[in-house]
């Protein structure tokens, strides 16, 4: 994937009134076939999810004791799975977990362990592997079984870099922040520069095309998706964003959301985090249309957080998590995994929730039944060396 560097650009004199990372010169939004009608959407919570509190195990009697005040303050959410009941933060997707489109996978984790470290378990969570830190993504090496795709196929949605698609297999990018914004001169000039070129004709064409559909859509009505809810944000427009591409022939896209690092105050601090996921989903189920029913979303983080709330009303870096999913294409209305308990002797270190089941295990099998990938791929290069085990049944 190759990187560019905006500001140097900028300093060169390409940026002809616009913004560098919107240029067609630069952003060539053309959009690829892929072999496979399903899509997948990968969003990382960035900062460590508290599972614990998201996908609260009340049924679990040691559960109370290792969280007095957080427990305390809990008030009954919409969704309530029997054993396990979700945070009221999602209460917004109880309709969703009724249709069986929503729902989550307890005790899990990557192999990352210890140290407990957001970088190191973020590049853990991307990588797929440890060991390859820093080197490519498992979405990467997804796209790298699949000959013949082309960037457009998959999308890195956001600010910042993603390890989860960079690799060998091209992966295109956009920022929030891209608009195009280009006086009816600079329009003019892009025409005259590339009316000689086909390829470069066609695609300033298109890219312009877009972008003025963009803007409409920008000016309709409140702006906002889900339902018209007038949702605002820049997790409502890289879902947005999402979505326009995953409606046309792009079949993969990955972003991130902030904000789940709950080291104090969490009870306000984690019920923010899951308006903006909440809002985040309801927006990409709006947006993909009928599209949405063959649509996987897994919501994944770097590491769960400590069993024990700690003195600040919040919970420290742990081990085990969950991992919340959506869509169409997925059997939701369900809470999965094996439940380790909570006692002490049940806890990781004596201080976390014990990992049961390896995260990637599930994401794996959710691209086999997706995109019928052979096991052997999946556990020889898309995750090298894991065992995917029996199918824990997440596909619709």
């Amino acid at each position: 994937m190759t990187r560019i560097d905006r500001r140097e650009l900028l300093r060169g004199g390409l940026a002809l009134g616009c913004s560098a990372a919107a240029s067609p010169l630069l952003t060539p939004m053309a959009f690829a076939s892929a072999p496979w009608d399903n899509r997948l959407v990968v969003i990382v919570l960035r900062g460590a999810m508290d599972g614990l509190d998201v996908v609260r195990p009340v049924g679990d009697p040691a559960l109370a004791a290792l969280r007095p005040t957080l427990m305390g303050k809990a008030a009954p959410g919409a969704i309530d799975a029997g054993f396990f009941a979700f945070h009221q933060g999602l209460d917004r997707l109880a309709p969703m977990w009724a249709r069986g489109e929503f729902g989550a996978v307890h005790a899990v984790s990557t192999p990352y362990r210890d140290k407990r470290s957001h970088f190191d378990g973020q590049d853990m969570l991307e990588a797929g592997t440890p060991g390859a830190a820093g080197t490519e993504g498992w979405l990467n090496r997804m796209l790298q079984t699949v000959p013949g795709l082309s960037a457009e196929t998959a999308y890195a949605i956001g600010r910042e870099e993603m390890l989860i698609l960079s690799g060998r297999a091209a992966a295109a990018r956009w920022a929030p922040e891209t608009r195009l914004r280009l006086t009816p001169q600079g329009r003019r000039l892009l025409e005259l520069v590339h009316h000689e070129d086909p390829l470069f004709r066609d695609t300033t064409a298109q890219a312009m095309g877009i972008v003025d559909s963009l803007a409409a859509e920008d000016e309709a009505d409140d702006g906002g998706m889900a339902g018209g809810g007038g949702l605002r944000g820049d997790h409502v427009r890289l879902a947005e964003f999402a979505a326009s591409r995953l409606r046309g022939d792009s079949r993969i896209a990955s972003f991130s959301i902030n904000g789940w690092d709950t080291h104090e105050g969490q009870s306000a601090g984690l019920g923010r985090a899951l308006e903006r996921l909440s809002d985040t989903l309801l927006t990409l189920e709006a947006g993909l249309g009928t599209a949405w029913d063959r649509t996987a979303v897994l919501c994944v983080t770097e590491f769960g957080r400590t069993a024990r709330e700690n003195g600040t009303g919040g919970t420290d870096h742990g081990t085990g998590g969950a991992m919340l999913y959506a869509g169409g294409a997925l059997r939701g209305g369900r809470v999965l995994g094996d439940w380790p308990g909570l006692t002490e002797v049940d806890l990781y270190d004596r201080r976390d929730l014990m990992p049961t089941r390896d995260l990637r295990a599930h994401a794996g099998w959710v691209m086999r039944g997706l995109f019928g990938l052979d096991r052997a791929a999946i556990e020889g290069g898309i995750f090298p060396g894991l065992d995917l085990g029996a199918d824990p049944g997440l596909l619709g």
